[in-house]
């Protein structure tokens, strides 16, 4: 009942692994695709059978956030008609679409952030952007070696969203978190966990199996677990993440709709390399 368009539910036991499956856009979410997200996570964090959680991509990818050549196609029609007439239209910028992506995408993090119960990422591939923010929320990250992590969003001149700019100062620090988002660099995998964004690494040909030797592990914990991560995370300051994802959504929304993401925008699903880097 969980799966949806592009999201896919596979339950062995107590363990639950939910995965992208939309390689032919890097994993990236149209609204469609982010609402079952949604439901699919949310299901899974309050189903009390379900002990363990994973959550993957297919063919390469983990997960690249929002579709950007979906936002700039206006998004789909059908999917905005709840809203005022002539909210999308050719005199507004492209935020009411990312606003619609996001907001799933922000009740997926919070819902991973919540659930009493280990989340793990399993990357065995790109992870940017929102994507980036959906792994960075769970309680552990494993990375196969040709896992990617990316900050991304300057590259269309969008500010960062999906929890990143909460996690990172938390994760890594503040100083790092600075050169992330600054110099935008592709972490491999090894660098990723040379940073603490990452718990362990294996080669791409045992990964799957590794992956379910943790899923083992965890799914002996006590449910008492979920009380350690709930007084970690308020140690952590995790009790502000809320909040903060709304504001994140204000701001994204915001710079969605000016000229500086329409041209970057535009650029990305062109192809085409900014003449000039802007500093």
């Amino acid at each position: 009942m969980l799966t949806g368009p592009h999201v896919e539910v596979d339950r062995k036991d107590v363990v639950a692994t939910l995965t992208l499956t939309r390689p032919e856009r890097a994993n990236s979410l149209d609204v469609e695709t982010a609402r079952a997200l949604r439901r699919a996570a949310l299901g899974l964090a309050r189903d009390e059978s379900v002990r363990v959680i994973v959550l993957a991509g297919v063919e390469g990818f983990f997960c690249t956030g929002a579709d950007l050549k979906y936002v700039h196609a206006g998004g789909a029609a059908s999917e905005l008609a709840y809203l005022a007439p002539a909210t999308a239209g050719a005199d507004r910028g492209h935020g009411v679409v990312m606003k619609e992506i996001v907001e799933y995408l922000h009740s997926t993090i919070a819902e991973i952030v919540r659930a009493p119960k280990p989340v793990v990422a399993a990357v065995d591939g790109v992870a940017a952007a929102g994507g980036f923010g959906l792994a960075m929320a769970c309680d552990l990250v494993v990375a196969s070696e040709r896992a990617r992590f990316e900050w991304a969003y300057a590259r269309t001149g969008l500010c960062g969203a999906e929890g990143l700019t909460f996690l990172l100062p938390r994760l890594v620090g503040l100083r790092r978190a600075v050169e992330l988002t600054t110099l935008g660099s592709r972490l491999d995998a090894r660098a990723a966990v040379a940073l603490g964004l990452v718990t362990a690494v294996h080669p791409a040909a045992s990964f799957a199996a590794e992956v379910e030797r943790l899923c083992g592990q965890l799914q002996t914990l006590p449910r008492s677990w979920a009380v350690t991560k709930g007084l970690l995370h308020q140690a952590a300051g995790m009790d502000q993440l809320d909040r903060h994802l709304d504001q994140e959504l204000e701001h994204l929304v915001r710079v969605a709709d000016g000229e500086e993401f329409a041209e970057g925008l535009a650029r990305f699903v062109s192809a085409r390399a900014p003449s000039v880097r802007e500093p």
